[in-house]
């Protein structure tokens, strides 16, 4: 069998398949939906679970303008339809127009949103179409119409000699349309430090917080409104390390294993993107340098609840993993700390046996961004600022100087600074190699350059 070709049209998301069809004297066979080639051909990986057949007794039988809530792959299993698309969505393309005849070398991919419409050619034309998502009333009630009088389609049997349904005849004007909103992002977590910071970059997005969605009870995963959902962002996570080994380990395997396995089972079951915060915790620290590949080694309850629960979140294959470490964002953090503490004139004393980068917040939330918009491949990617490897001590020190501090920052070893104390234990190298996140296009900050305009901000 050869390969589909995938054509893309005016209408952002719309694209024509040409399809491979084999025939002999006894008729034609096609592979109407063949995800593997299709896929590598440029088609998404939509998921279909329903397969739909319309037949059409008479040439002239016309149907549309539908714009329904989910994606679907139309072609015909016999006949000709003359095609014809709107859209619908709000935005900069609303009402823009494209037309194309199908037989059955030919299938158009409709995203959701665009509206739909076709006229069969000839008696007897069966036309098909799989869809990502069960038909229901309630969907029913979400489609956006319009009428198919559009002066931009020239259909080729006129409307009045058509045959049409009362309900297609009485579909309002395009001008007077309200149009189709567009899927969005949800975030978990809207309230952490990585909340925050994709709260000013994505502001379309919907933002939750435990009381509006608690991700570790799978009852209230299930039953919420994830119809128009594009891509769901786990920011949500359990960061009290110290706390996990104790009275918080229950709490924290809840929020990082249990949740992101609820979240998973949702993406899956409506076909959209997880985008999950990792961790440099599930690395025991005894390489200097960490990649993607390397095999889970957590020190910590809190590690090995980050480790189960990318497990997890990677058995969806849409999946993004963006692993990170030292945040610094809104909220308290490190650099806040030790911004304080020179402000005061204080000497603290820091370990300078940890070392690794700092991630700030607004970097790895355009990360996000990233890797939503696209194109990325799926699979976990290391994300922090770039630059050298640094300890605990270095940081402190670069946050004493920069504010002109009176006190000195002495370095200490994590064994004399966790004496007396109950803490976890930490990895001793958390530089997580940039390598695979640079190859998609995405350039860290610079970390000291990030850390400066971060101490400016907090003046």
């Amino acid at each position: 069998m050869t390969t589909p070709t995938v054509s893309p049209t005016d209408i952002p998301g719309l694209l024509v398949v040409d399809l491979p069809v084999h025939g002999d004297s006894r008729g034609w066979f096609k592979e109407g939906w063949q995800r593997e080639k299709m896929v590598a051909a440029g088609l998404p990986d939509f998921g279909p679970v329903q397969n739909n057949l319309s037949f059409n007794a008479k040439a002239g039988v016309t149907r549309g303008f539908h714009a329904e809530p989910w994606d679907k792959l139309v072609s015909v299993a016999t006949g000709r339809v003359f095609g014809a698309w709107i859209d619908l969505r709000d935005g900069a393309t609303f009402g823009r127009v494209f037309t194309i005849e199908i037989d059955a070398g030919r299938a158009v991919f409709v995203p959701r949103g665009v509206g739909n419409a076709y006229q069969a050619l000839e008696d007897g034309t069966c036309y098909t179409y799989l869809v990502n998502e069960h038909w229901s009333a309630e969907a029913k009630s979400r489609y956006t119409f319009t009428h198919l009088g559009h002066p931009a389609v020239d259909w080729p049997i006129p409307l009045s000699d058509a045959v049409l349904s009362d309900a297609d005849q009485n579909h309002p004007q395009l001008a007077d349309v309200e149009p189709f909103a567009l899927p969005r992002p949800l975030v978990t977590g809207a309230d952490g430090q990585l909340g925050r910071a994709l709260r000013r970059l994505l502001p379309n997005a919907v933002f939750t917080d435990r009381a509006e969605l608690d991700i570790t009870d799978a009852d209230a995963v299930a039953a919420y409104e994830f119809s128009q959902t594009s891509a769901i962002i786990n920011a949500a996570a359990w960061t009290a390390v110290d706390a996990a080994e104790g009275e918080g380990r229950a709490a924290c395997w809840a929020v990082n294993v249990t949740g992101p396995a609820n979240l998973a089972a949702t993406a899956r079951r409506h076909r959209l993107p997880l985008i999950h915060i990792s961790s440099d915790y599930v690395f025991d620290g005894e390489a200097e340098h960490h990649d993607e590949d390397e095999t889970f080694t957590p020190l910590s309850a809190y590690g090995a609840a980050k480790a189960a629960g990318d497990a997890l979140v990677a058995t969806w294959p849409h999946h993004y993993i963006l692993r990170t470490s030292w945040v610094v964002g809104d909220g308290p953090n490190f650099v806040r700390t030790m911004a304080r503490l020179a402000d005061q004139g204080a000497s603290p004393s820091v370990v300078a046996d940890q070392h690794g980068r700092l991630t700030f917040a607004d970097d790895l939330a355009r990360a996000v961004q990233h890797v939503l918009t696209g194109p990325v491949p799926y699979g976990t990617y290391n994300v922090t600022s770039d630059g050298d490897t640094m300890t605990w001590f270095d940081v402190a020190r670069a946050v004493f100087d920069a504010r002109g501090a009176e006190g000195e920052v002495s370095p200490t070893t994590t064994a004399e600074f966790s004496a007396g104390r109950a803490m976890a234990p930490r990895p001793r190298h958390s530089t997580l190699s940039l390598d695979k996140i640079k190859a998609t296009g995405f350039e860290p900050a610079d970390g000291m350059a990030a850390l400066r305009q971060y101490l400016g901000s907090l003046e």
